[in-house]
């Protein structure tokens, strides 16, 4: 049994925090810059180039890359051979609590829904868990903003609706999206499960590399189809038109119920943050 202290857990997810609010993941950043070498329609083009400027003035500012730093999303994969010496879940709060008070990162975490008092410190963060085989800790941070989050949607669709019923739910939560989540957006796309883990896979679609498609020919198919088809739309980067609406569709799936057939849409904005330590 491997033993890690929640000290070196809150240090890690303090430099997580800060560091994925400042720099963009290397694939992120050559899907946006081939995008840039794609375009044809100027205005998308200039912002595109803003868009770009503005990544790279982050890292030689030490800024974060958007005003909104989101909420903690943290994606815990708990090696079952490991022991957390202190408490896990209070440990990655502090870490979330200390990075962003200390990287003057933006609070956004209200303590109750409707009284909306301010916590200032950004948590409690929302944290998922997963055990795996092994005596490794690894530790995603993956900080979302409200704009895009608030875009998602989920839908219990029908066995029948089948592959057409989720491209159509697909494309009409991007064009209803509009402009507002900033594209050129990431869309991860959930389907099967039942209705909480069906959003669950939506969220870790987007943790997926651009560049890495699903393993399963079908679905790697699906993704590529729908990407087209949301590009064919026209948004453009932030909503200025142009042929970049989307960077990428990535698709997760899991077993469902013989009467179900659930599909989640979560969307990123163009800065689709996430960085991973393993302890």
């Amino acid at each position: 049994m491997k033993t890690i202290t929640a000290q070196q857990v809150t240090e890690v997810v303090r430099t997580l925090c800060i560091e994925a609010n400042r720099f963009l993941p290397e694939d992120l950043r050559t899907a946006l810059e081939d995008a840039r070498t794609a375009e044809t329609w100027p205005t998308a083009c200039g912002v595109l180039d803003d868009i770009i400027e503005n990544y790279h003035r982050a890292e030689t500012l030490d800024m974060p890359i958007c005003q909104d730093t989101g909420t903690a999303c943290v994606f815990v994969e708990l090696g079952q051979d490991v022991f957390v010496e202190g408490g896990l879940t209070d440990a990655i709060n502090q870490g979330v609590r200390l990075g962003y008070v200390e990287g003057y990162l933006r609070k956004s975490i209200v303590s109750d829904p409707l009284e909306r008092k301010n916590t200032c410190d950004n948590t409690p963060a929302v944290i998922t868990y997963n055990v795996v085989p092994g005596d490794c800790l690894t530790i995603t941070v993956a900080p979302k903003g409200a704009g895009s989050e608030n875009m998602g949607r989920l839908a219990m669709l029908k066995p029948s609706d089948g592959v057409e019923g989720i491209k159509a739910f697909v494309l009409e939560t991007v064009e209803k999206a509009g402009p507002n989540p900033c594209p050129p957006i990431v869309v991860g796309v959930g389907v099967g499960g039942n209705f909480d883990r069906v959003a669950q896979l939506a969220k870790r679609a987007l943790l997926r590399p651009l560049d890495l498609e699903n393993p399963d020919p079908r679905y790697a198919a699906l993704e590529r189809e729908l990407l087209q088809s949301i590009n064919a739309l026209g948004i453009g980067p932030q909503g200025f038109g142009g042929r970049t609406t989307a960077l990428r569709v990535n698709i997760e799936t899991f077993p469902t119920h013989i009467a179900q057939l659930p599909c989640a849409v979560n969307i990123n904005c163009h800065v689709t943050r996430h960085k991973t330590a393993v302890l």
